[in-house]
């Protein structure tokens, strides 16, 4: 591809990679936009048309994704930019003309410390049963927060962990443990069948993207019910709220036995927020953490998950936190500022008003 849409790419990739952006938008009629700590920075740059957002998608996507976007007016694709990484590129109809959103995914596996994430993440993760979830909204950095439990479990242990993703985001190479990653489109059709799949190929640790039917869900709870560690993502405010989706999603009539199947099978749920740090630019997770002690099982299983919120609150030797006590602490160590505390109660993804940055 030797053409304006190229050099706009390159020009837009090269931007996004000195400011450690996670997206970058294209979108016809307008200049292209990154977005940088939750806030969306236009590029400087002359307006992309519509002609030069379908050559990209086009370039991005291949006959079969294009076929799609045809069709259905969405399709996604991986791809690999040598020097950028891995990307998730998702193209769209609308107004008549083809919109991109590019995901830049990690190039290296993110590590607990790296990441600012609390011990007892890290313990709930070594306990190897039980569902473990990690919940938030969109971009609040579940996804890197997942991989880095299982680079843990890679470098410490010997297991053999099955990862079902859409896409894959970070590719881990197996230390002490196997990993086999299965991306759906690429190597299955859905979670669904994959997880049945995974289950009988002698799994220690699934990882599943996202739980987003109710097929999956409860697939995932019968997996830890019989041993297995499954780590997974959802998205939702708190974590009482990740309860009540699970719980929602699957009942019908049978709520009784769902919470206490849930009761018996979860760990825990770590749900985080991302905040601007106070120094040094970027951002960090603000973490509310929920284990599933005996007093949270009874919650659960009694249905009294509004008295979650309490038993979280008190269960600091236990390892919990609220998003509350963990901001104020953050506060008072000078890492993230007392304005940041308020946005925590908003369900914001922390994404701001749109500002001009020169490329």
């Amino acid at each position: 591809m030797a053409s304006l849409a190229a050099i706009r790419w390159a020009d837009a990739l090269h931007a996004a990679i000195a400011r450690n952006a996670s997206d970058i938008h294209f979108v016809p009629g307008c200049a292209p936009a990154m977005r940088v700590d939750g806030r969306l920075l236009t590029i400087a740059s002359d307006a992309a048309d519509a002609g030069e957002t379908a050559e990209l998608a086009a370039h991005f996507l291949g006959e079969e994704m294009l076929e799609s976007l045809s069709r259905d007016g969405d399709a996604s694709a991986s791809l690999f930019v040598p020097g950028a990484g891995p990307m998730r590129v998702h193209a769209f109809r609308a107004g008549g003309g083809v919109h991109l959103a590019i995901r830049l995914l990690g190039r290296s596996i993110p590590s607990f410390d790296s990441l600012s994430l609390p011990r007892a993440v890290e313990d709930l993760t070594l306990r190897m049963r039980g569902l473990l979830i990690f919940s938030g909204p969109t971009g609040s950095g579940k996804s890197s927060s997942m991989a880095a439990a299982i680079d843990l479990i890679n470098r410490t242990l010997e297991k053999r962990v099955v990862t079902i993703e859409d896409p894959v985001e970070f590719r881990h190479a197996a230390r002490r443990s196997s990993i086999c990653q299965r991306e759906i489109g690429r190597d299955t059709p859905g979670f669904e069948s994959a997880l049945m799949g995974a289950l009988r190929s002698d799994p220690d640790v699934l990882a599943i993207g996202e739980m987003r039917t109710p097929e999956t869900i409860r697939v995932a709870l019968t997996a830890a019910e019989t041993g297995h560690l499954v780590l997974a993502s959802l998205h939702t405010g708190d974590a009482p709220q990740a309860v009540d989706r699970i719980v929602d999603a699957v009942a019908g009539s049978n709520s009784a036995s769902v919470r206490a199947q849930l009761g018996q099978a979860l760990t825990g749920v770590v749900c985080q927020r991302l905040v601007p740090r106070l120094h040094g630019g970027g951002r960090r997770p603000v973490v509310e953490i929920m284990v599933a002690n005996d007093a949270v099982r009874n919650l659960i299983r009694e249905g009294k998950t509004h008295h979650l919120r309490n038993a979280i609150a008190t269960g600091r030797p236990a390892g919990m936190q609220t998003f509350e006590s963990h901001a104020r602490e953050l506060v008072a160590r000078g890492e993230i500022d007392a304005r940041s505390v308020r946005d925590l109660d908003l369900g914001s993804s922390g994404r701001g008003d749109q500002r001009t940055e020169a490329s």
